[in-house]
């Protein structure tokens, strides 16, 4: 508990309090607070403040600012005063406030019906039935089935609980607080919307929200023609749970990191495990490896651990210094056959053996696990990107830039968004496509947890453009993010490149540059 003038902020509860009353707050604002709390001892740069809070997507410093002052209304402050969050010019922000924490013993609430009052390993989601908004009652069918196909495409993503159709369908028509209706399922979050026929069109509007305090997490809407709807209504479905898992996924590992200090469990060390796994950098990839270690230790049955810490330890060696030695190689294929004897159904376990017998040079088996991936869980966006990959380096380039478009489109805020779009702009580079290889290479540079890799794509786009001009530019950026890269480090961090007339275009182009041989 962090107690200030008069306020009382609870992580466990996600509440903050003003003499003892609620305050009605944005779970993203509480999470600035919150992230800027624990920080005090120092001032918050904008970078991790957006690393923390928003998972490091791209947000302009408008949408921070309004953040920040949403903030301070919240606290009673404002960016004259600045008695509880400071701004300090070009440098981030810092919590000000007199800071005192407690522990709180408190009575548990009472268990929702039919639960034990313990939260359950993994997270707990129900889709409640969409509402039919046309004038047509009979068209609710229609409703029911986008409902229940939402239903069978998020069981795919194996570490969410997905509530049964008819338990959540016993909600139908009940004008109630969701909060209730989460307590009475036993969910930590709910998924509703609603079908609109409107002439010629339909509307299907989904909603994601947290199950505690009944905020809005996520929600969009889809448009389409009457008549394509059958043909679209699989993507439509495909892209509102491809959409909901990541979100909720950022929401889970935001909620453990914000948590106060404690014993961690297994799912703690997963969570956490895979914040620092997807901030793309050396020193944070050690640390993610050792977080799954721990999480294996605590369950040895927790295969999602068991994937990732084998994807882990991959690109250890394909993005930062490690050479592919045969130890790791043992260590990433005895995790992913871990994982696939934990659960063969898994379709990330197949991801993550994919990108590890890629990294082994077995490209035909990469394609299996990648393609089996998609067929267990057709809503796995970096599944598409990773099969994108192995086709680009088979010189399937049209198939391989369809599977980064399905991949983007699926999931346009994923962690691994940065990935879509670099592994695009090879792909595009292969083709000799340097201008859109350019294009989506400047995208992936702008995400802010994106890797060095992105820079290194760029310069070859345009040197092969000959932009001298922009690419001593390119490359003065790239050689600040990685000073001892050289067209010899190139070359041995491309040992998974199959054809080696893709391998000599792009190190030409680095070379033209004026890159060091090294």
């Amino acid at each position: 508990m962090f107690r200030f003038g008069d306020f009382t902020l609870d992580p466990d509860r996600l509440e903050l309090q003003r003499d003892g009353v609620a305050c009605d707050i944005e779970p993203q604002v509480f999470s600035l607070i919150l992230h800027l709390i624990q920080e005090r001892s120092r001032v918050v740069a904008k970078d991790d403040l957006i690393a923390a809070v928003w998972g490091g997507a791209i947000i302009s410093d408008s949408a921070l600012n309004a953040r920040i002052s949403a903030a301070r209304r919240a606290l009673g402050d404002d960016g004259k005063l600045q008695a509880v969050i400071r701004t300090f010019p070009r440098r981030g922000f810092r919590f000000v406030a007199t800071v005192t924490t407690e522990s709180e013993s408190k009575t548990p609430d009472a268990p929702p019906s039919g639960t034990s009052g313990q939260r359950a390993p993994n997270p707990v989601i129900a889709v409640l039935p969409f509402d039919n908004l046309s004038a047509d009652p009979e068209q609710q069918y229609f409703a029911d089935g986008i409902s229940e196909d939402i239903i069978t495409a998020l069981t795919k993503h194996r570490w969410l609980m997905v509530i049964a159709r008819n338990s959540s369908f016993a909600f139908r028509g009940r004008s109630t607080d969701m909060r209730q209706v989460a307590r009475d399922l036993g969910a930590d979050y709910l998924v509703e919307g609603s079908v609109r026929k409107l002439g010629a069109r339909v509307r299907i509007t989904a909603q994601l929200i947290h199950g505690v305090t009944g905020a809005h997490i996520w929600a969009h809407h889809y448009d389409c023609v009457l008549d394509d709807l059958f043909d679209v209504q699989d993507d439509i479905i495909a892209t509102i749970a491809g959409r909901i898992e990541p979100e909720l996924g950022q929401y889970e590992r935001t909620h453990v990191k914000s948590a106060p200090p404690r014993d961690l469990d297994a799912w703690d060390c997963y969570h956490l495990g895979l914040s620092r796994f997807y901030k793309f950098n050396e020193a944070d990839n050690a640390e993610a490896q050792n977080l799954f270690r721990r999480c294996i230790e605590l369950d040895p049955d927790f295969g999602l651990a068991h994937s990732w810490l084998a994807y882990a330890i991959t690109l250890r060696a394909v993005y930062f210094e490690a050479d592919l030695t045969p130890e790791m190689l043992r260590e990433a294929n005895a995790a992913i056959r871990r994982a696939l004897e934990i659960d063969d159904q898994d379709a990330v376990a197949h991801f993550a053996a994919g990108r590890v017998l890629l990294a082994c040079c077995d490209y035909d088996a990469a394609l299996r696990e990648l393609e089996t991936a998609i067929d267990l869980n057709p809503c796995l966006a970096q599944a598409y990107c990773g099969l994108g990959d192995s086709l680009a380096y088979e010189g399937r380039m049209t198939e391989a830039i369809g599977q980064f478009e399905k991949a983007i489109q699926l999931s346009p805020h994923d962690p691994f968004r940065w990935a879509f779009f670099s592994y695009r702009a090879l792909a595009h580079l292969f083709l000799k496509e340097f201008e859109s290889a350019e294009a989506w290479a400047d995208k992936a540079v702008r995400v802010p947890n994106s890797h060095y890799w992105a820079n290194a794509h760029l310069v070859v786009a345009l040197s092969h453009q000959d932009r001298t001009a922009a690419t001593q530019d390119a490359l003065e950026k790239l050689l600040i993010r990685k000073p001892d890269f050289t067209c010899a480090a190139a070359q041995n961090r491309l040992f998974y490149i199959k054809r080696p007339d893709q391998l000599s275009l792009y190190l030409d182009g680095l070379r033209a540059a004026g890159l060091p041989e090294g």
